[in-house]
């Protein structure tokens, strides 16, 4: 069976003010899920923070991964220590946990259901002329049969293949690659690129 490639760009996002600035919706799972509803398995998002000093959105019942994309943000969780992201640096936290955050920025988030699937966050960066294999890592214990992996181009631009299905990413363009059968996603760029790649298994 061929992967299954979904190319999202800048129009297929679902753009909603919060308290500090704007958050565009870059995917999520179910496709009819909604955030407001609190209905969802997972969501992709990239929010400004536009505001010096602003609270996270309380997200009981999730898991959060989020990263910075541009600027600087020191987080303020409840109970724990200050926690400096510079960009492309990640982050993981319960989501019922109150945090402050200050900085102006642009972050990424993956947000997760806990007990409902279980993923993974990384950022990448390639130098022109440069090519990575991206495998599937596999939840251990294997409590999942199916997974999406999510490529977000940052910068820059990046080819993308796996198994016969392909596809070119410009910044600002989301690609969700299922099916994949345990084949591994090929990235290459002819110049340089920053990419968000998350796995999720559900």
């Amino acid at each position: 069976m061929q992967p299954n490639f979904t190319v999202l760009g800048p129009s297929c996002r679902v753009v909603s003010e919060w308290a500090g600035g704007k958050t565009a919706q870059l995917a999520i799972a179910p496709p009819d899920a909604l955030y407001q509803s609190r209905d969802f398995l997972w969501r992709l998002s990239s929010a400004t923070v536009e505001l010096d000093q602003s609270d996270f959105t309380p997200l009981p019942g999730y898991t959060r991964l989020i990263s910075v994309l541009e600027g600087e943000m020191q987080l303020f969780p409840e109970g724990g220590s200050p926690v400096f992201l510079a960009p492309f640096e990640l982050y993981s936290f319960d989501g019922a946990t109150p945090i402050l955050s200050k900085g102006r920025c642009t972050d990424f988030n993956l947000m997760l259901r806990k007990g409902g699937c279980e993923g993974s966050l990384q950022s990448c960066r390639m130098g022109p002329g440069g090519s990575l294999l991206c495998t599937p890592a596999v939840p251990s214990p294997l409590r999942f049969s199916r997974c999406t992996t999510a490529v977000y181009c940052v910068g820059g631009s990046v080819s993308v293949s796996a198994g016969g299905a392909a596809a070119r990413l410009e910044s600002g363009v989301l690609l969700l690659a299922e099916e994949l059968g345990g084949l591994p996603l090929g990235l290459s760029c002819r110049e340089e690129a920053a990419l968000m790649i998350a796995q999720i298994w559900f």
